[in-house]
């Protein structure tokens, strides 16, 4: 199912999505009671998670930026939530502007907004498709539709891999193994190692509303790098992946328990 033009699936109301909850600590409102609730409960029980969601916003904008200026020109960004601008591909098309991009969200209030990811610049082209990371064929099939897979592609899973269990492991080396060399891999994580007693209560906020939630270690998080060259500076906490003036700000603030990393395909 690709663009916006197709039918959208009901809105569960009557439990909280990630991307809705996400979304309101974003400020936005494009979510219900529900999300709220929850988003409310965790940041109760975690003060971290206003600055980090925007954090982890930046921390994508960086990255793609970095993949765009190193010369990739295809994206597929896994996870897409709810739009909030500047958007994945007006930070590439900004770099490049005939740039590709293709969003992949499950979440039905993402496809509503669909038609937001898709002003492309009239050299470069933007899709979304309405597919599960957990189903790597409906998400690979209509994305090859606009990236040519023999090409580098930039892989974004930013704060996507901390909702997946061991599976998570196995399912990003499917999609890497669809790569070309040269391509990018850009992801992001929740941590336990900083602020572990919060970030605990706040898992379990999430699992008790039916949402699975896997705050992942150093080691565990660097996994996901296994076989791939990472860019410096490494995996380091999101604030500090190749700061600018906003972050080093932020980091004045306090902690932030999000690892980030970008690797390359070789």
């Amino acid at each position: 199912m690709t663009g916006s033009d197709a039918a959208a699936p009901a809105v569960d109301t009557s439990r909280p999505h990630p991307a809705r909850v996400y979304d309101w600590w974003l400020g936005g409102k494009d979510n219900y009671p529900v999300d709220e609730e929850l988003a409310r409960r965790i940041l109760a029980v975690d003060g971290t998670v206003v600055r980090g969601a925007r954090a982890n916003r930046r921390f994508m904008h960086r990255a793609v930026r970095t993949a765009a200026e190193a010369g990739i020109r295809q994206f597929l960004d896994i996870g897409t939530g709810i739009p909030t601008e500047p958007n994945l591909h007006q930070v590439a098309q900004e770099v490049a502007p005939e740039s590709k991009v293709v969003y992949a969200d499950n979440d039905p209030i993402v496809l509503r907004h669909a038609q937001a990811l898709l002003h492309s610049t009239p050299e470069g082209a933007t899709h979304y498709v309405h597919a599960d990371v957990r189903d790597p064929d409906t998400v690979l099939r209509p994305a090859a539709e606009t990236l040519d897979f023999s090409q580098p592609i930039a892989l974004s899973l930013v704060a996507l891999t901390h909702y997946l269990g061991d599976e998570a492991y196995g399912l990003l080396q499917r999609y890497v193994a669809e790569l070309a060399p040269g391509s990018f891999v850009i992801l992001s994580q929740v941590t336990p190692d900083l602020s572990p007693a919060a970030v605990e209560k706040a898992a379990e906020q999430f699992r008790r509303s039916g949402t699975p939630f896997f705050p992942r270690s150093l080691a565990e998080f660097s996994r996901f790098f296994d076989g791939l060259e990472l860019l410096g500076p490494g995996v380091i906490p999101v604030t500090g992946w190749r700061p600018g003036p906003e972050d080093v700000a932020a980091q004045a603030e306090g902690i932030v328990p999000v690892y980030s990393g970008v690797a390359r395909k070789v």
